[in-house]
């Protein structure tokens, strides 16, 4: 199961990013990291580009000028599933689930972060009744 269309992508993965951006406690932790990450997926094709520094993100065309520190590049599937929990970074890199363009230590130094966001993603997908997407 992924989403049904990039509009879907953008509402719950970008939402948990908008939202941690917002958030006092994590927000901050991120700005920390100095990271620019640019998601680019395929199956639905969609781009998401979090300006971790500056605590924004961008959508579809309105990333395009902007330059990423690090990019990762995987199908809308495989990110759900990171989202989720049941994805581990370095095995779907080894794998090539996923492909990663930037230093490969500060995308792992994310990855604790990313993880305080699994709840969030889960309790966006059961507060929109997508059971269907929860299930896979």
């Amino acid at each position: 199961m992924s989403f049904k269309d990039a509009d879907e992508l953008y509402d719950y993965v970008g939402g948990i990013f908008t939202d941690a951006m917002k958030d006092d406690e994590v927000g901050p932790k991120f700005a920390d990291s100095g990271v620019v990450l640019k998601l680019v997926y395929t199956e639905p094709t969609a781009q998401l580009l979090v300006d971790m520094p500056n605590r924004v993100v961008y959508q579809g065309e309105d990333c395009a000028d902007i330059k990423p520190t690090i990019q990762m590049f995987m199908k809308g599937a495989v990110g759900h599933q990171f989202w989720l929990g049941n994805v581990n970074i370095s095995t779907a890199l080894a794998k090539g689930q996923m492909r990663a363009k930037g230093p490969i230590p500060k995308i792992l130094k994310l990855v604790p972060l990313a993880r305080s966001l699994f709840p969030n993603y889960r309790k966006r997908l059961e507060d929109e009744g997508r059971t269907d997407l929860l299930d896979g």
